[in-house]
């Protein structure tokens, strides 16, 4: 077993317009067995605010890992993906989709954008927290996440 005390905590970025999504997200990560910081924006720009460190996210720090949702208002998930694996400072982080759609244009595009990994959220709400728990165990415990 791996002792928390010798590594920092991970730094996860979720990017959630829902909510009541979100407050699940934050309760499997909450329950976690391995020190994590969840920081919650709700849409594409505040995510980009984030990732640079600009306006009210000035002392962000940049995350391990990105929880992202693909239909967000305004900038939408695609185009923040777009956005943050063409640019040669985030492009490393990696970023799960977390998403309704199970469109195959929707999975396709995530992946030829370079998405890591692409997961279709569950509509009942058990099977949701174990999803979270499933992407929590193989992205926080067993991948070695690129160093910052």
């Amino acid at each position: 077993m791996v002792d928390e005390r010798a590594s920092p905590p991970i730094e996860i970025l979720l990017v959630e317009d829902s909510p009541s999504d979100a407050n699940l997200t934050i309760k499997g990560f909450l329950n976690a067995r391995i020190a994590n910081n969840l920081h919650w924006v709700e849409d594409g720009e505040s995510a980009m605010n984030y990732l640079l460190s600009q306006g009210e996210f000035a002392d962000a720090i940049r995350p391990d890992i990105i929880l992202l949702d693909l239909n967000l208002p305004g900038m939408d998930g695609r185009e923040l993906l777009t956005e943050i694996k063409s640019d040669p400072n985030l492009k490393s982080i990696p970023v799960v989709v977390i998403t309704t759609s199970n469109d195959e244009q929707d999975i396709l595009r995530s992946y030829n954008l370079s998405a890591n990994c692409y997961v279709t959220k569950p509509i009942d709400v058990y099977q949701f927290i174990q999803v979270i728990q499933l992407i929590k165990d193989f992205w926080l415990i067993a991948v070695t996440l690129p160093p910052k």
